[in-house]
This record gives C-alpha cells, sequence and structure tokens, in this order.
C-alpha cells in the first residue's frame, strides 16, 4: 500500500492551517531514480511563490505530485490545511504550455469557459454571470479581443494568457502555475507578472516553478529551493543568497551569473 497522502483522513502535513500548500516528505521515482527525496515544504498565504532549481531537479514534479497528477511513492500534502479532494475548488492550475494540445480545435472564449466548469453544474449550461467572468478574466490578461479566435491560431505567448485568463475565471484562491514565462516575450511576461501580483494584493497565493534568477527578486515575495531535496525556503530577502543558490546548483552556476545576480553571501 502506498504511503501517498493527498487525499487521507489521519494526515498532518502542515501544522498551519492558512498555508495555502503544505507538503511533508513528498518522495517521486521514476523507475529505480527519485525525482525527488522526502520534500518538506511550506509556502505562505497571500504571497508569491517561486519554486527555483536547476534542470530536472523535480520542480514540475512537485507541482504535479501535490495535485495527484503523478503518484507519490510517499508523502503528505495539505492545502489550505485540508486534503486535495476537498480543497480542489480553491485551486487552480497553469500546466507547461509544451504539455498542451493546441491543435484541438476549440475557440479562445471556450477555453475560458473551462475555468467555470466546477461551477456549471452537471449539464454545463454557461450563465450570463459566468460569461462576463470569463469575458473579464480575458480583459485582464490583455485578451479580450480574441475571444472568437481559434486557440490554435494564438502565439505561444498568447495561448499563456489565456491559459491564465482560464485560471482565473475559476476564481480561485491558490493559483500554482507551472513555469509561466518558459517562451513567451518580454510584453506577454511583464503582462502576466502585473495579473499575478494583483491576485496577491487580493489576498490570493500564487506558486510558481520559475527558471529566470535574474528575476526572482523582482517577482517573487518566497523562494523554495530544491535539487531532488529541499536545499532552502523562505523569504526571497533572506533565502535567495549566493550560498543558497550554490548549494542549490552547485558547479552548474558560473561565478559571472552570481556576479550579475549581486545577492549577498549568507
Amino acid at each position: 500500500m502506498s504511503l501517498a497522502a493527498q487525499d487521507g483522513a489521519a494526515v498532518t502535513a502542515g501544522a498551519d492551517p492558512s498555508a495555502p500548500l503544505a507538503v511533508r516528505g513528498m518522495t517521486v521515482s521514476y523507475g529505480d531514480k527519485p525525482a525527488l527525496f522526502s520534500v518538506d515544504a511550506t509556502f505562505p498565504a497571500g504571497a508569491m511563490s517561486a519554486i527555483v532549481g536547476p534542470n530536472g531537479a523535480g520542480k514540475s514534479t512537485f507541482l504535479k505530485a501535490a495535485l495527484g497528477l503523478i503518484p507519490m511513492v510517499s508523502g503528505e500534502v495539505r492545502f489550505f490545511g485540508q486534503a486535495l479532494s476537498e480543497a480542489r475548488p480553491r485551486i487552480a492550475y497553469v500546466p507547461q504550455r509544451a504539455s498542451v494540445d493546441w491543435d484541438f480545435p476549440t475557440t479562445v472564449i471556450d477555453v475560458v469557459l473551462m475555468g467555470r466548469y466546477r461551477s456549471l453544474g452537471l449539464l454545463r449550461r454557461v450563465s450570463r454571470a459566468d460569461m462576463a467572468l470569463a469575458r473579464d478574466a480575458l480583459a485582464r490578461v490583455g485578451m479580450d479581443g480574441f475571444a472568437s479566435r481559434q486557440i490554435g491560431q494564438l502565439s505561444g505567448g498568447q495561448q499563456q494568457r489565456v491559459f491564465l485568463a482560464r485560471a482565473l475565471a475559476q476564481q480561485a484562491d491558490l493559483y500554482l502555475l507551472d513555469e509561466p514565462f518558459a517562451g513567451v516575450d518580454a510584453a506577454t511576461e511583464r503582462a502576466i507578472v502585473a495579473v499575478l501580483q494583483s491576485l496577491g494584493a487580493e489576498g490570493k497565493s500564487v506558486i510558481a516553478v520559475h527558471h529566470d534568477l535574474m528575476t526572482v527578486a523582482a517577482y517573487f515575495d518566497h523562494v523554495f529551493l530544491v535539487n531532488v531535496r529541499a536545499m532552502a525556503q523562505g523569504p526571497v530577502a533572506t533565502t535567495f543568497t549566493q550560498d543558497a543558490l550554490v548549494q542549490t546548483y552547485g558547479g552548474r552556476l558560473a561565478a559571472t551569473h552570481l556576479d550579475q545576480l549581486r545577492l549577498t553571501g549568507g
């Protein structure tokens, strides 16, 4: 029997019930090789949190395992102090753009309305209120003029904005994003950051897998550094340091890169 406990009743992961995500002892393996080993992590409420680490460190795996999309060997997961099954309506997830079939024949507004499916009921009848929420979400990401466009006709950055709009339409309390800035242009990145920061201002929580070390301090409040194991976590100002990065990245982090970041040593 697996020790994984996303939905188990007697779970104590994260003593703080306000934490949007708390994980204890998460272990995930692909074959005989652990992708994550005994990882503990707690993310603060109302913060912009980054999951940072080298390629193959288990960043995306961490999110997928927390959401039950891939199995854990062992571990405990709590969202707002609850099991995933109880907290799911409060969670929105934006996957990596590369993992989506963009050839599927559907319009932009239909994609965004998918974010309302939990509220539509069995017959999935779209009300005026649902349509208004979907159009408002598109407006927030600067895509309100593209509602009738086929999703496959959009650029990569536009597609990413649409998937963020779908998440916004869910009206969630926690937004989980897997590399939201990967492969997008600078204008799209700025637009996405502005939307995510506005969510934080509304008291929502954002956790994003992030790969660009140069923008961590500018975009995020909290950072979780991981490389198979949890390496460091806490406020960016005190945790995102040279020592923590060298420990996380090892020899893969060039000295010139550290100089550009201009971080403190400890």
